[in-house]
């Protein structure tokens, strides 16, 4: 596979686990795109942040039920997918740290991964 080939057909999912709120996740979501190099990406119709409903093949609860997931677009999208899921791995990670310094108990796990489209 050529560099960079395939890259573009990918997202990053990210979503709580434990216990998590359900503002939670619109809270994670604001934040992320509050973040530097996504609210860049954003504004230039480079990135889009969704939520969707979470679905398990095997129908198990999936927590709170919500991910984020964020889509690159455009013909330069595999070039910047890696840093992308770094970034969103450490803005996750920040949002969790903030959300235990203002909140009462332990904030949801966070768990960020890259995704295939074909996978859903």
């Amino acid at each position: 596979m050529a560099e960079g080939e395939g890259v573009a057909d990918r997202d990053i999912r990210v979503w709580l686990e434990g216990p998590a709120q359900p503002s939670d996740i619109g809270a994670l979501r604001t934040w992320l795109e509050r973040e530097k190099p996504l609210d860049a990406l954003l504004r230039a119709g480079e990135l889009q942040i969704q939520e969707r409903h979470r679905t398990d093949e095997t129908g198990a609860p999936m927590g709170i039920g919500m991910e984020i997931v964020l889509v690159l677009v455009g013909a330069g999208a595999g070039a910047v997918f890696d840093e992308l899921l770094e970034q969103v791995k450490r803005a996750v990670g920040a949002w969790l740290a903030n959300r235990r310094a203002v909140e009462a108990g332990e904030p949801p796990e966070g768990r960020v991964e890259p995704v295939n489209r074909d996978d859903g």
